[in-house]
């Protein structure tokens, strides 16, 4: 039912999972992320206790494949499901059920991983896989999108289209990037709009904002009056006589 790209840049350590499919919401079950950690999607009759399983074990020291394993281990409809990883050391692996609906498959390379199910074919992964190898001089975000780009152009989700998501997470408990796009007739194109705006608003303001290395982040009032001013915004602060004495 989805396609999904699971990666892990190693000049930022940013792990990253890129989504989309013809479902509803898929930014709320698939992509997972865990900073110092790694990245994993679970599709395909979407089993969510699984991707905190696969990243518990990673963090333990497993290997993707391992971990992936153990998580399976219990789980009675393993051969419906879809479910790939990346790990801190850029290793990957991937499970595609026996019952996982055609055309279903994967494709690996360096720090990533790609993965699909119930799809146009194999070039939709091929693609998909080949866009993003070729893309290290940009950033993850832009590699990840473009990626899902060729993989819808090679076909997609032979169903057609409806949700996408990407999630990406560097060195905080909490992704720095989590957009979702839950019911668009054209879900990437949607992605892409709101990544433009993440790029413009949100991700100049992550050096500012609280974090493990400074846990208030930047307070002063000054710097984020200029920071107003330079947006064009007439903002302050409000302004308290000195106390006397």
């Amino acid at each position: 039912m989805t396609w999904s790209i699971v990666a892990h840049d190693p000049d930022t350590q940013a792990f990253a999972v890129a989504v989309t499919t013809c479902a509803f919401a898929v930014g709320a079950s698939c992509p997972h992320v865990r900073a110092g950690v790694g990245a994993v999607s679970t599709q395909s009759f979407t089993n969510r206790y699984l991707a905190p399983a696969v990243l518990d074990a990673l963090a333990r020291g497993l290997t993707p494949a391992a971990a992936i394993e153990g998580a399976l281990a219990g789980d009675d409809g393993k051969a419906l499901r879809q479910i790939h990883a990346v790990d801190r050391l850029g290793r990957s692996a991937v499970w595609t059920g026996q019952d996982c609906v055609e055309w279903a498959g994967s494709r690996s390379g360096p720090g990533f991983s790609v993965a699909g199910n119930m799809l146009a074919g194999p070039a939709v992964v091929g693609e998909t896989a080949a866009t993003y190898a070729s893309g290290s001089a940009l950033t993850l975000p832009e590699r990840l999108m473009l990626a899902l780009d060729a993989g819808e152009a090679a076909g997609g989700d032979r169903r057609g289209r409806q949700s996408a998501a990407m999630k990406l997470a560097t060195t905080e408990d909490f992704p720095d990037l989590d957009l979702r796009v839950d019911d668009h007739p054209q879900p990437l194109m949607e992605l892409r709009r709101l990544l433009d705006i993440w790029r413009q608003t949100r991700a100049p303001a992550l050096p500012f904002a609280p974090r493990k290395a400074d846990p208030a982040g930047i307070i002063d009032k000054a710097i984020i009056e200029a920071g107003w001013r330079a947006r064009g915004l007439d903002l302050r602060f409000p302004q308290r006589p000195a106390p006397q004495g």
